[in-house]
C-alpha cells in the first residue's frame, strides 16, 4: 500500500474512473502494470509495487482514481463498498521547491537582483506550467486587493436579471467542456446570472481552471450579452 500511494497519475478527466492491475508470479510487478482509461497515465510507470516470488502466487486489485487538489487524508473519507481500502492522497504535482537570490548586471548597473526558481515536478506537469499557474493564481488574489469587488456591487449591476432569459441559463447550457462547466459549479457558479457583476479575476480564481479555459468562459458569457469586468 505504500508503494501504491507513491504512484503518480496524469489525469485529465473530472470524475473517477476504474483501473486495475492483474499479476501472477514470479516477477516485479510496476505502476506501468495498471491498466486504466486511455484519459488516466501513469507518470512513473517504473515503480516497483510488489514483488511475487513463486510462481503461483497472484494478485488482483482494483482500483479508484479521482481528480483533486492539494492532500486529502485517508481519515475524512470512508470506504464506500465492502474490501475497499482509502489511501491518503496527494494531488499537487510539484514536489520541491527552492530559490535564492543572485546578484544581476545591466549594461552597467551592477545593482540589481535576480530571482532564480528551482521547482521539481512529479513529471505530471512541466515546472514553466506550475509557475504560470502559481502566476495566475497570485494575479487574481492582488486584483482583488487594487480592484475589489463586493456582493453588493455585483447587485447594483445586474437590471432587470429576472426579465433576461439568458441569465436563466445553466453554466452546461452554455456549451462549456464538462470539465469547466463542473469546476465553476464547484466554485459558485452555476448559472449564467451568478456571472452579474464579476471580473475576469473573480473567475480565475476558480480551481482548476486555467487561463485557456477562463479565456473560454468568457467567449461564451460574452455571446449570451454577459459582460465580464477585465
Amino acid at each position: 500500500m505504500l508503494n501504491l500511494k507513491q504512484v503518480r497519475f496524469k489525469f485529465t478527466g473530472d470524475k473517477p474512473v476504474e483501473a486495475e492491475i492483474t499479476a501472477t508470479g514470479p516477477g516485479k510487478i510496476k505502476a506501468g502494470d495498471i491498466k486504466a482509461p486511455a484519459k488516466v497515465k501513469v507518470v512513473n510507470a517504473d515503480l516497483v509495487l510488489a514483488d511475487l516470488s513463486d510462481k503461483k502466487a497472484k494478485l488482483e486489485a482494483k482500483l479508484t482514481i479521482s481528480p483533486g487538489y492539494g492532500y486529502q487524508s485517508s481519515k475524512d473519507r470512508q470506504p464506500e463498498k465492502l474490501g475497499e481500502i482509502v489511501l491518503d492522497a496527494t494531488f499537487s504535482p510539484v514536489l520541491r521547491v527552492k530559490y535564492h537570490v543572485d546578484t544581476a548586471r545591466v549594461g552597467r548597473r551592477t545593482d540589481l537582483d535576480k530571482l532564480v526558481l528551482e521547482i521539481t515536478t512529479d513529471g505530471s506537469i512541466k515546472p514553466a506550467e506550475a509557475l504560470s499557474h502559481a502566476a495566475r493564481i497570485l494575479i487574481a488574489s492582488f486584483t482583488q486587493i487594487v480592484e475589489p469587488t463586493f456582493e453588493k456591487a455585483k447587485a447594483e449591476e445586474v437590471v432587470k436579471e429576472d426579465d433576461d432569459e439568458a441569465l436563466k441559463l445553466s453554466v452546461e447550457e452554455l456549451d462549456l467542456p464538462t470539465r469547466i462547466a463542473n469546476a465553476l459549479r464547484k466554485g459558485g457558479y452555476a448559472t449564467v446570472k451568478d456571472f452579474a457583476g464579476v471580473s475576469v479575476a473573480d473567475i480565475a480564481k476558480v480551481k482548476n481552471l486555467g487561463g485557456k479555459s477562463v479565456d473560454i468562459i468568457i467567449k461564451k458569457l460574452k455571446a449570451k450579452g454577459i459582460k465580464v469586468k477585465g
